[in-house]
């Protein structure tokens, strides 16, 4: 029998209009979960409305929970130079995360990063499900297995699937790993290993980019 989620869930946090600045403004007051009574504020996704690329990541982490925006931080630098390789415009791109909220463990004066579980990230489902039919994009990159889990559900293993182009709901999804996973491997020759995957990986999503660009272009010339 299934364990039935804990939490009440983000669903009755949701706005009636369900556009994206609706949602924004919704989201920061969700109790969806148990996460919102530590961290200090909702981080909800950011981008064009327009954006036909939209990364997924897991969660924010310390800087990016202190801003209020997501992947300021080192692993949005190294995610802005994945981009710029795989050759896709930063205005093309919304970022967003699969739980709004930090989840942390308190050692000292510092918040170490803690993994969500499965059921704060069912919880969270809903805002990023409205999130992803608000900006209808062509291809969606998952980074990571939490981000790559509330998709495909938790069988799914980044390690067996990176780099590949599903076809999943009628857009592309590409999953990766974390860049925060390629800036903690444990020397400088694992980090540039990691950092070169991750750089293949992206090509792909340039490539997938580009496909649904000549795509949208066809169906363009070839209506009336």
């Amino acid at each position: 029998m299934a364990t039935r989620n804990p939490y009440p869930t983000a669903a009755a946090f949701l706005p009636k209009t369900r556009s994206l600045r609706a949602l924004r403004i919704a989201s920061q007051t969700c109790e969806g979960c148990d996460l919102y009574a530590h961290a200090t504020q909702t981080v909800f996704g950011e981008g064009p409305v327009h954006a036909r690329v939209v990364i997924v990541g897991e969660q924010p982490g310390d800087q990016e929970d202190r801003a209020g925006r997501p992947f300021v931080g080192p692993a949005g630098a190294l995610l802005d130079e994945a981009l710029a390789h795989a050759g896709i415009p930063r205005d093309d791109v919304y970022i967003t995360n699969a739980v709004k909220h930090f989840k942390f463990t308190q050692r000292g004066k510092r918040r170490i990063h803690d993994k969500p579980t499965y059921y704060q990230v069912q919880a969270c489902k809903p805002w990023l499900d409205e999130e992803l039919d608000a900006l209808e994009p062509e291809v969606i990159v998952l980074l990571g297995a939490t981000a790559a889990q509330s998709r495909f559900g938790r069988a799914f293993k980044v390690t067996q699937h990176r780099g590949e182009a599903i076809a999943h709901d009628g857009r592309v999804v590409i999953c990766t790993v974390h860049p925060a996973s390629v800036l903690r491997a444990p020397d400088d020759d694992a980090r540039r290993d990691a950092r070169e995957a991750f750089m293949r990986d992206f090509s792909a999503v340039g490539a997938a980019y580009r496909r649904t660009q000549r795509s949208r272009a066809h169906e363009t010339h070839a209506s009336p």
